[in-house]
């Protein structure tokens, strides 16, 4: 009777470490990207402008030359756009704890971050991102809640549903 239930044992360890060995190992965690939530105006240049569009990149980046193409169309009195490349301003990707290349982060007149974009960007999310920032309500809104249903009437009742 010993005999039998050393045999389920170890029967039963064989299919346990069988399984074990078959299941997929965890994936590994990804390291989540930080992006300041405040920044010290005076770090930068034209620091009297109403909004900041700071571009961290890389002078070995290709993405980063395409977003600070991008950024720089956004350059106005109002806006200053400024290209923080690394290695020569080390220091302020170092104090901002930027650990990923392009990242684009967009501050009001006291330095709080008021949006960002980690990666390539397009022109479009871009410019229409620091727009509605800078004045939110101002990105369009899709045509389902912008069409008015007028009924029979003549009046305009309601929005259009979606």
């Amino acid at each position: 009777m010993k005999f039998v239930a050393v045999i389920v044992v170890v029967a039963v360890a064989a299919l346990l470490a069988q399984f074990l060995q078959r299941r997929k190992p965890q994936a590994p965690t990804q390291p989540k990207m930080e992006v300041p939530v405040q920044v010290d105006r005076s770090d930068f240049p034209q620091a009297d402008a109403p909004w900041l569009v700071a571009v961290f990149s890389s002078a070995t980046c290709e993405t980063c030359i395409d977003v600070v193409s991008k950024s720089e169309a956004l350059a106005t009195p109002q806006v200053a756009v400024v290209n923080v490349e690394y290695p020569g301003r080390k220091d302020l990707h170092d104090r901002y704890g930027i650990d990923a290349v392009p990242t684009v982060v967009v501050a009001d007149a006291q330095g709080v971050v008021r949006g960002s974009f980690i990666g390539p960007v397009t022109a479009t999310d871009l410019w229409a991102g620091v727009a509605e920032m800078r004045q939110p309500g101002s990105r369009p809104i899709s045509d389902c809640a912008t069409s008015v249903v007028v009924e029979d009437d003549g009046e305009a009742d309601s929005l259009k549903p979606c």
